[in-house]
């Protein structure tokens, strides 16, 4: 469990980010590509982008040697050079700290111990390995992702205009809420108090930052002397494709592939996966592993009707295909 305590004054201190912010972006995306999971929709993604990384970005795996990357890389700034500059301006006792509690007893590479020994030159490989990876991963679709925050804006200020701040929050990011003055939601695997994560703004301020490439829990960001920053997952919770608007046939079809998203947009109704089969011009077998797949991304359901069985989509695959009824 994470939760954030506001006092009465804190939430005149909330604000949304005016604009999105590069490096947190890129890290999202970096998440969600060695992270796992989801492999229906982001697998093809992945594996797209991974074969175009170049090899100056290969230093940053380094940087997470057990998938948790250091706390300086959580920074702001409005673009990516601002950013960049962040990063490189870190505290050399929060470099030194963060490194050693991401290695542990690891050993680590040449140019880490340069790093956790003030190195400018690892510094410099550092930033052009992060300058690489955005260019190569979210460069390309960062003009959508500027409309995508533009309509994410719009949407927590119409929501804060009819609800307030504190009934905004939960509205704001489905499955959180806020509860005697505290903010909170479940992380994997805690439970109790003991797996509980206590923040206190005492004046500090929040910000809240969507993000378009990460489709988690949210992520908080609590550094000494600076304002929280809980950055949430928002948009079509799809890869995002360059020229292509997400959430349209051609964006589905790029995820899912062609026969998955006719048999999706073919369960308006529940189908057999006979007559699934007969509507969409494949074997059993074929509409059958399709249909296995969309299973297991919690985009329909099966369930046995008589001697046949029956496939529905669910609310999450209605939504995908722009089917609310």
């Amino acid at each position: 469990m994470i939760r954030i305590r506001f006092a009465a004054e804190d939430f005149a201190r909330v604000r949304f980010a005016a604009r999105p912010s590069p490096v947190p972006e890129l890290n999202a995306a970096f998440m969600m590509m060695f992270g796992g999971g989801d492999e229906l929709l982001f697998g093809r993604w992945r594996r797209r982008v991974t074969r175009s990384l170049p090899d100056a970005v290969t230093p940053l795996a380094d940087l997470v040697p057990a998938g948790d990357p250091p706390l300086f890389l959580d920074v702001l700034g409005e673009t990516l050079t601002e950013g960049l500059d962040l990063v490189e301006a870190a505290r050399p006792e929060l470099v030194r700290s963060e490194l050693e509690r991401v290695y542990g007893a690891r050993p680590s590479p040449q140019w880490i111990r340069e790093l956790h020994a003030g190195g400018t030159g690892a510094r410099r490989v550092l930033r052009r390995a992060q300058r690489a990876a955005f260019e190569t991963v979210v460069a390309p679709v960062w003009p959508l992702v500027q409309d995508l925050h533009r309509a994410e804006f719009t949407r927590y200020a119409l929501t804060v205009a009819e609800h307030g701040v504190g009934t905004a929050l939960p509205l704001l990011v489905p499955g959180t809420r806020l509860r005697e003055g505290a903010w909170e939601w479940a992380t994997p695997g805690a439970a109790g108090t003991a797996g509980t994560r206590e923040i206190t703004l005492a004046g500090r301020g929040l910000v809240l930052l969507p993000t378009f490439h990460w489709t988690g829990r949210p992520l908080v960001q609590d550094l000494p002397d600076r304002p929280v920053v809980v950055t949430y997952a928002a948009g079509p919770g799809l890869p995002l494709t360059p020229d292509v608007a997400p959430g349209t046939d051609e964006s589905l079809a790029t995820v899912l592939g062609r026969t998955r998203l006719e048999l999706l947009r073919a369960l308006t109704d529940a189908h057999t996966t006979t007559t699934l089969a007969r509507r969409l011009g494949v074997s059993n077998a074929t509409a059958s592993a399709h249909a296995s797949a969309l299973r297991g991304a919690g985009l329909i359901t099966t369930a046995r009707a008589g001697r046949a069985v029956e496939h529905r989509r669910t609310a999450l695959g209605a939504l995908l295909v722009g089917d609310g009824g």
